[in-house]
């Protein structure tokens, strides 16, 4: 069975290891000079920088990949677990460190509003009811039959799916800033909490039942593991080779191009490719109205942009992860996922490695990557314009909240827009978590891990089910497995 894997992202890479252990013939195909996708490494001078996911949570779904060929996971990569999970900052200069230590919650809770500690034990006993239906029980099944979607349907009716995310928490909580607190997390997925569904709450869970993690060597070092784990299971890596087109007969793959020149014969592709651009530019089939609608109805993900820097200077006092919330957060979520516009008072995911591992910066430097939440590009902004103005706006409000005298000791730095995720990533849109995880747009109603219209074409990664972040992409691998 000659199997063919475009892309090399976490679920491409996951998807890969799966069908070899299965005695798949199987070749992995990157448009780039390195693996990893989203997950790349940039490297400049003496700076390490992941490029993407750096939250890493139920790190088993890595290990797995290891022991279906009975090898032994810390020889090829070190994860440990983080204390403080995510430190919180609101522009009143008020902070909460968001942990696993449920005492050390329940005290800051009480802090703030002592009725919400009892409504915040109710929340996490409410996000373990979804953890356990919408997680560990359809994480890794199939959802290409409405029949089993119909099935499905009283269980999440029951579990309040009609509700946001938002208005999940808000139901528990009373606090403004508890609820922005315990709401944020469709934001890791591409999702605007306002209107995610709120099966989506059991991240909340997930993370209490095993942590929040850091890749010694950064996420990049997994994919390092992972690739020296495909080399000894004899998985063919091709790279700078990028699949141009499709080749079907009698509505089945039957081979595919390189970089608009060599053509292979397959047995399946597997996508982790971004399904929406796979179909419009490499899918030559029959048109298919109900799933012409379905494509054409899709909301999708919000931008990034995201500031890479490093500095000259070692700011001991910033946590690991930092969320810095503007004033404004439903009008401003509104404006990048409903108007598509800027919005200056911004909210910002801030990465500091180095408080973990010193590895990540030379000696006596600091590093960091400071990720923002900006519209796609349906909104038509031009980047090579608004890139620096946003650089710019970042550094001035990390440096007066944060970290002082930041611009005179920056001495390393780029950043990506929304375009390099179009361009180099080739996401619809330059969205950064493909289509954005509404309940119409979850399990059955995503693209489907097996083509709809094609014979012998699979998906994994963030468009397709059960979604995106580092679990939902290694899981969607774990799907094929029940379907290959």
């Amino acid at each position: 069975m000659k199997t063919v894997v475009i892309g090399s992202g976490f679920g491409g890479i996951a998807a890969a290891l799966r069908m070899r252990a299965k005695g798949h013939d199987v070749t992995l195909l990157e448009k780039h000079d390195d693996l990893g996708g989203r997950a790349r490494v940039f490297e400049r001078n003496g700076f390490k920088f992941d490029g993407g996911p750096t939250v890493i949570t139920a790190p088993y779904l890595i290990y797995e990949l290891f022991e279906i060929f009975n090898k032994n996971p810390s020889d090829y990569i070190s994860i440990k677990p983080l204390d403080i999970w995510y430190r919180f900052v609101f522009e009143d200069g008020f902070s909460f460190d968001y942990s696993g230590d449920e005492n050390s919650m329940k005290e800051q809770i009480e802090k703030i509003n002592k009725k919400d500690v009892n409504g915040y034990i109710k929340l996490v006993e409410f996000t373990k009811k979804i953890f356990n239906k919408g997680f560990t029980e359809l994480s890794d099944v199939p959802f290409d039959k409405p029949i089993f979607m119909m099935k499905q349907l009283p269980a999440l009716l029951n579990l309040k799916s009609y509700k946001s995310v938002y208005s999940l928490v808000s139901s528990y909580i009373e606090n403004e800033k508890l609820r922005r607190i315990l709401s944020m997390h469709p934001l890791l997925v591409g999702g605007n909490p306002f209107t995610t569904t709120s099966i989506y709450g059991l991240i909340l869970y997930l993370e209490k039942k095993w942590g929040i993690h850091y890749s010694m060597g950064g996420t990049g070092a997994i994919i390092k593991g992972l690739e020296k784990l495909m080399v000894e299971e004899k998985i063919e890596i091709k790279k700078n080779s990028e699949a141009t087109k499709f080749f079907t007969e009698n509505g089945k793959i039957n081979s595919l191009e390189i970089n608009n020149s060599n053509k292979i014969y397959v047995d399946n592709v597997i996508c982790n490719a971004d399904p929406p651009n796979v179909y419009d530019q490499l899918v030559n089939s029959k048109k298919n109205s109900l799933f012409d609608w379905k494509r054409k109805r899709m909301d999708y993900s919000m931008g990034l942009f995201v500031y890479y820097f490093g500095t000259k200077k070692i700011y001991k006092n910033i946590a690991h992860h930092t969320i810095k919330f503007g004033n404004k957060y439903e009008e401003h979520l509104k404006d990048i996922f409903d108007k598509k516009k800027l919005n200056n008072d911004i909210s910002y995911y801030l990465h500091r490695p180095t408080a973990t591992d010193r590895s990540m910066a030379p000696v006596g430097n600091d590093c960091f990557y400071v990720l923002v939440p900006v519209p796609n590009n349906q909104s038509g902004i031009n980047w090579t314009i608004e890139g620096e103005k946003m650089k710019n706006l970042v550094i001035e409000k990390m440096q007066r909240q944060l970290l002082p005298d930041l611009k005179e000791n920056i001495v390393e730095d780029f950043y990506l827009t929304p375009d390099y995720f179009e361009k180099e990533l080739n996401t619809k849109y330059g969205s950064g978590f493909s289509i954005q995880p509404k309940f119409s747009q979850s399990a059955y109603f995503r693209f489907h891990n097996k083509s709809e219209i094609c014979k012998g074409l699979y998906f994994v990664g963030a468009g397709t089910h059960p979604g995106a972040g580092v679990p939902g992409v290694l899981s969607s691998a774990k799907v094929l497995d029940k379907i290959i």
